[in-house]
């Protein structure tokens, strides 16, 4: 199914690395409803040759939240039709079978955050802030907020941003563990493509395998989380890949990963 976007835009770059940029920036990357059903589509329909996502933003804002033009009128069941959609597309993002890295270029609120916090490896720009300010317009967060935060800084760290609505500059991100990186704003998108090269690179199986695992485990038993994580190992036994990269290490020569 083709769609033609206005408030994203993508790029293939080599390796099947695949860049999604929040384009409208006039109102900070905002996600309304038409944002958020570009986004679904274009998961739903990522380029056959993707073997990692990079998501960031345009202009000074990766996502500055959701559009509060948009909700000011929202009834009950709109509000839960919307936050549903929200989650839907956002879990979406988080269970593709390849890895997706936020590039946090400005301000990651509300709905931003819970995106950046959908991806598996968040890296900021030192001008990013961050935050979770529902309270402020008398909501909670909708896409998942409390949920993934709470996973990711703790609870209690996690309270506090929420129930305060502040914001938290990209340091103090990474103290809490929000996110893995900061680095300079010009330095933001050639260090994600650095750490893309380097993740795909490596076998896309195994990758795919580890990234199942560390997602499930959330809510899994100790006892299921480790056995899944057996019944995985034991599969990569199964694969081209597991053969090529022992024997290339054992010949000291580079792998050739062919997906298999």
């Amino acid at each position: 199914m083709v769609m033609e976007y206005r408030f994203i835009k993508y790029e293939v770059k080599e390796n099947g690395i695949v860049v999604l940029t929040l384009a409208n920036p006039a109102s900070l990357n905002a996600l309304n409803s038409a944002t958020l059903q570009e986004i679904n589509h274009f998961v739903m329909n990522l380029p056959s040759e993707a073997s990692l996502l990079v998501i960031t933003g345009e202009g000074k804002a990766f996502v500055a939240g959701a559009d509060i033009s948009e909700m000011a009128d929202f009834a009950p069941e709109q509000g839960l039709e919307f936050g549903r959609f929200g989650s839907e597309v956002f879990k979406r993002i988080e269970d593709l079978p390849i890895p997706v890295i936020a590039a946090i270029n400005g301000f990651a609120l509300g709905g931003g955050c819970e995106l950046a916090m959908a991806c598996d490896i968040r890296v900021a720009s030192a001008k990013a802030r961050f935050g979770q300010p529902e309270v402020k317009l008398g909501i909670i967060p909708g896409f998942s907020g409390t949920y993934r935060l709470a996973k990711l800084v703790g609870q209690g760290y996690a309270k506090e941003m929420i129930y305060s609505g502040r914001m938290i500059d990209a340091a103090e991100a990474l103290r809490v563990g929000l996110v893995s990186h900061v680095v300079e704003p010009e330095e933001l998108l050639p260090y994600v493509f650095a750490l893309a090269e380097d993740i795909v690179a490596n076998a896309p199986i195994a990758v795919r395998y580890a990234k199942e695992c560390i997602n499930r485990n959330y809510d899994m038993s100790a006892a299921d989380s480790i056995e899944l994580e057996s019944q995985l190992f034991s599969k990569c036994f199964a694969t081209e890949d597991q053969k090529n990269g022992m024997k290339a290490f054992m010949e000291k020569t580079k792998p050739e990963f062919k997906n298999r």
